[in-house]
């Protein structure tokens, strides 16, 4: 199993993006919690990792600290979360939001998030609470990028807003709540604001209401 990578970020489409790892590329599916953190193409990073083998496919999953991964291994550990959907939650909220909402038996915000239902936010709460009790989470500050976060702008995508919303819809948002999201996202962020920029401002606005 690979459990962490070091490399050359190449590409950055939200969910995903590709690290160059002394010549050989990975495809990592990143919560955005980790893409914000990111820095710029053609700097290094390092990622803590999951790997998920299928019939089908072989996939990772990256996150920029070990506590959010931990959180992501004890999610698709519930009944009815794969990692597609631990994914949208840990994008949608952060990591000590998520602990506060099942803490606090918060599960209106929980639905908030795609493809958590009613049901499925009560069953989060309750088999959630019980492994938070047992977890050992690493503190939020144990583990650092290998470079800070650049000040220099992103390379303009041809269409940032589009780019926006292809990656609302990979989390599993609807083509026209994600249109909605990031339009309205652009109004307060400007025309040239970055994906990623977008997305946070989206997320927050449709988890948070």
């Amino acid at each position: 199993m690979i459990g962490r990578l070091t490399g050359e970020v190449l590409e950055k489409q939200p969910p995903q993006l590709l690290l160059d790892v002394n010549g050989v590329g990975y495809e990592v599916e990143a919560s955005m919690n980790t893409f914000y953190k990111l820095p710029a193409l053609g700097e290094r990073i390092s990622l803590h990792t999951h790997m998920v083998v299928r019939e089908d496919a072989q996939l990772l999953y990256g996150f920029a600290d070990a506590r959010e991964r931990v959180l992501f291994r004890a999610l698709i550990k519930t009944n009815g979360v794969g990692p597609k959907l631990a994914l949208a939650i840990l994008s949608g909220i952060s990591s000590e939001e998520f602990i506060h909402c099942v803490n606090r038996e918060d599960s209106a915000t929980l639905v908030r998030i795609p493809g958590v239902g009613k049901k499925t936010a009560e069953r989060l709460i309750v088999e959630m609470k019980d492994k938070l009790d047992r977890l050992e989470l690493p503190t939020a500050t144990e583990f650092a990028l290998d470079a800070p976060a650049s000040d220099a702008p992103l390379p303009v995508a041809t269409d940032n807003r589009a780019e926006a919303e292809s990656a609302l819809v990979a989390l599993g948002y609807k083509p026209v709540q994600a249109t909605k999201a990031i339009e309205a996202a652009a109004a307060v962020q400007g025309s040239d604001a970055a994906v990623e920029e977008l997305i946070r401002h989206a997320l927050k606005s449709m988890v948070t209401g």
